[in-house]
């Protein structure tokens, strides 16, 4: 290695830090960012279609957020909402209990990302509704806490084992069908009458769009009928909104599509417009159940709020969901027509910007290898683009690119995805440089 090549970034990144460089994409090292794109060690730009796997909603440099977060900085409240409650903290709290649906007296919790968020949750539902078991989806993915992690149900978390009496769902892929929703239904109603009792079960937690487990939209109605079975036995509905919410899908809850009422919204990432910003949204006899259930020195503190206040406020104020449903449709569109010329494609799905394209074996209709799915994303860096890929095969090409996304980085998107395609196809990408990018 010369000396260069021992002193950049990605090298300095894997002599310090702990595994992380294991879960990479692409050689992509960043030094800065503006608008939607990234600017690597080097100058050059790329276009992130993956909002830095979802928490830049607004991009990058953002005005607004320099700005309050700079002043939050001066004069700063505190750094403790544990200790004395400071304006931005309450500020954004009424402002979530102001557009989050929802009946009766309720609480904000901060926390620091959705997967304390999630943690929180569980526990305080646990606790207070005195039911000890909880339902949730395989391919879900809720967090990577003991807690958050333990009611998962992604491939990526075998290594870890659900929690005891945790009830895990198929969920119904109308592009796949192996189970049907009515299917899953009457598998609920099985578990009930037989090994789950629902007098035993606290909460069902769902993704309203499951984005880890591969962009899947559910079937019309499914969500709203599992809602009305959990609520005729008194299971509290919790919705994870971490990755779809805020505008993403075109309105400002996900959940808002399915015709959902959650008892408690569960959010993050985007929440604090790429700092560390997570909350949970719950009836208050839940979520004052005990005064030191979930400590955390510094969530809440005013500097993380202050960028909350600010994505709330732009989504409102620059009409983001709807920006997000207008230049969601037309990626979609382009990506469909991209199907035509690759058999690759084998369907492309989701709401607003919150797109998946599953990538098949044009003959079988088999997903994909995982390590072709790598080349396309290393192929896509290489040609001026960043994203991700999800599913429970790894097959799943995932944009969630920043909710400023314009048409015409639409359109420079499709032209890379497009090259990329072909590319990987005609084998000008080599296993071996993809070796070390081959996520989860």
């Amino acid at each position: 290695m010369s000396t260069a090549e021992s002193s950049s970034l990605r090298a300095r990144d894997a002599r310090v830090i702990a595994n992380i460089g294991r879960l990479r994409f692409s050689p992509l090292a960043v030094v800065g960012g503006v608008g939607n794109r990234l600017i690597e060690e080097g100058g050059r730009q790329v276009l992130d279609l993956s909002a830095s796997c979802g928490p830049a909603i607004l991009g990058y440099s953002h005005a607004g957020l320099a700005a309050a977060v700079a002043d939050a900085c001066k004069s700063m409240a505190g750094a403790s909402l544990l200790a004395y409650p400071n304006e931005n903290a309450v500020a954004l709290a009424e402002e979530l209990l102001r557009i989050t649906p929802g009946s009766g007296e309720r609480r904000v919790w901060f926390g620091h990302s959705g997967s304390d968020a999630n943690d929180c949750a569980m526990r305080v539902l646990q606790a207070a509704t005195g039911r000890s078991r909880f339902i949730s989806f395989i391919g879900s993915y809720h967090g990577n806490l003991s807690g958050s992690m333990s009611i998962s149900g992604h491939t990526a978390m075998t290594h870890s084992l659900p929690r005891a009496g945790l009830l895990l769902l198929p969920y119904p892929d109308p592009y796949r069908n192996n189970f049907t929703a009515d299917e899953v239904l009457k598998l609920l109603d099985y578990q009930f009458a037989t090994t789950c009792p629902p007098h035993q079960v606290a909460a069902v937690f769902l993704e309203p769009l499951m984005s880890d487990g591969g962009l899947i939209v559910p079937p019309p109605g499914f969500l709203k009928a599992l809602q009305d079975r959990c609520r005729k036995h008194g299971i509290r509905v919790v919705v994870d909104e971490v990755k779809v919410g805020l505008g993403r899908t075109g309105k400002i809850h996900c959940f808002e599509h399915e015709g959902l009422e959650p008892d408690v919204v569960v959010f993050g990432k985007a929440l604090g417009g790429g700092l560390p910003l997570s909350a949970v949204v719950g009836p208050k006899e839940i979520m004052d159940h005990a005064p030191a259930f979930a400590l955390q020195t510094t969530a809440g503190n005013p500097v993380a709020t202050a960028a909350g206040r600010v994505v709330l406020r732009a989504l409102k104020e620059e009409g983001l969901a709807a920006n997000a449903e207008r230049v969601g449709n037309a990626f979609m569109h382009g990506l469909r027509a991209l199907g035509k010329d690759h058999s690759i494609i084998g369907n492309v799905r989701g709401r607003g910007l919150a797109v998946g394209v599953e990538l098949i074996d044009g003959n079988t209709g088999e997903p994909v290898p995982v390590v072709t799915t790598a080349k396309i994303i290393y192929r896509a860096y290489q040609l001026g683009a960043a994203f991700v890929y999800v599913g429970l095969r790894g097959n799943v090409l995932e944009f969630t690119p920043p909710l400023t996304l314009t048409e015409a980085e639409v359109g420079e998107a499709l032209g890379i995805i497009d090259q990329a395609l072909r590319d990987v196809i005609a084998g000008r990408v080599s296993d071996a440089e993809v070796a070390p990018f081959m996520m989860w």
